[in-house]
């Protein structure tokens, strides 16, 4: 029997249950987690999303801006997690308004668990996404969804070598037929609890000079913002000129 069947299989096992979920729609009161969902557009993000809170629109906008907000909330396992539907993106570089809200929440909002959902079909492609996001947060759950379309293409996926590249639990998935959405749970779950502790993966290969310039830029940032949990990335986007993160550090909203 194949990973992918076994998994499939557990499915419907005890531990891999949706008996325990709770769709709580927009009552978002008194909870213990907040979980980010996040993914390029057209992955079934929406999907997992109203699959998780029962809702099946947008509730609103995001302040300021013109770009929708959905909010909803879910009960697993005794908890009870918010989640926050991000704009669809291709990147966190902040070169749109998009980009802009869905980078600042995953960086400021500092959630408990992001969901990055990306399309098993073009793998390749989402993986951009979500190699920016594990270097400003190491508490993650990547959802493969659309397994049933690679399947189609005949594509392949190791999850477990996939999971262990990348130091994060991955969750294969058809979000529009409920398959994968057990172990989602679950694995959110687990993250935000710290069942599961991630080991993201994150650059390397960088030339002494720059290093030293990180290592710099970092302990002044740290000194300033000592609960600022990826200061490391904030030099990054420093050494780039990145402008949202310059004047965020200048009137003091990294805080």
């Amino acid at each position: 029997m194949s990973d992918n069947q076994k998994k499939s299989d557990c499915a419907s096992c005890p531990h891999f249950s949706t008996e325990n979920l709770k769709k709580l729609g927009v009552n978002t009161d008194g909870v213990d987690f907040v979980v980010a969902l996040a993914g390029n557009p057209n992955t079934g993000k929406s999907t997992v999303f109203n699959a998780l809170t029962g809702l099946k629109q947008h509730t609103g906008n995001w302040p300021g801006k013109t770009v929708a907000r959905a909010e909803g909330a879910f009960a697993f396992a005794e908890k009870k997690f918010k989640i926050v539907d991000l704009p669809g993106t291709y990147s966190l570089l902040s070169t749109s308004v998009d980009e802009d809200v869905a980078r600042n929440f995953i960086l400021f909002g500092k959630p408990d668990v992001t969901i990055i959902v990306v399309d098993a079909s073009r793998l390749e492609r989402n993986l951009n996404l979500a190699l920016q996001i594990l270097e400003i947060t190491d508490k993650v759950v990547l959802c493969l969804n659309l397994m049933d379309e690679a399947k189609r293409n005949k594509i392949e996926i190791d999850v477990r070598m996939l999971s262990k590249d990348l130091g994060v639990p991955v969750v294969p998935a058809v979000a529009r037929d409920q398959k994968g959405i057990p172990e989602l749970l679950q694995a959110i779950h687990d993250v935000a609890t710290g069942k599961i502790r991630c080991k993201p993966h994150r650059i390397k290969n960088i030339s002494p000079k720059i290093e030293q310039a990180i290592a710099r830029l970092t302990g002044r940032i740290e000194a300033r913002f000592p609960d600022l949990p990826n200061s490391r990335w904030i030099a990054f986007r420093l050494l780039e000129g990145d402008q949202t993160i310059i004047d965020a550090l200048k009137n003091g909203s990294l805080a």
